[in-house]
């Protein structure tokens, strides 16, 4: 079963209904009938939650972000040894450190796909299957 993992500015493309979120659209849809699973990074999650709170204010965060993804969406929390990992590749590999959590975990296997609006992944393609939206 594919797994995709989803970088916060695919999650923001699709909450601002931009280039992207049809595709975005689509993957929910397939996590929804069970033909995909699909994870989110803690660290990548709480990105989102900043964004939102900055241009939505703090009284409409809870609310859109519950309204944001379906259940069927796994946030998967940082352990200490990922919160390595992540670190590493931020050293080695010149990302974010957000983005290093979601870099790590779509690196876990072939059957993992990083889909991001985010074109800084170009970077590191060699390590994960990326799926780039489309830009604005």
């Amino acid at each position: 079963m594919i797994v995709y993992t989803l970088d916060s500015s695919a999650v923001l493309r699709f909450a601002d209904n931009e280039a992207g979120s049809e595709r975005m659209g689509e993957i929910l849809k397939a996590g929804v009938t069970g033909r995909a699973q699909i994870l989110i990074s803690a660290v990548q999650w709480g990105e989102v939650a900043g964004r939102v709170r900055v241009h939505q204010g703090a009284h409409k965060e809870i609310g859109i972000l519950s309204a944001l993804l379906p259940t069927e969406v796994e946030i998967v929390p940082a352990s200490g040894e990922q919160a390595v990992r992540a670190a590493h590749l931020k050293v080695d590999r010149k990302i974010s450190y957000a983005d290093a959590f979601a870099l790590d975990l779509a690196m876990r296997s072939s059957e993992h796909v990083l889909v991001t609006a985010d074109y800084g992944f170009k970077a590191v393609e060699d390590l994960a299957r990326i799926e780039f939206l489309p830009t604005k």
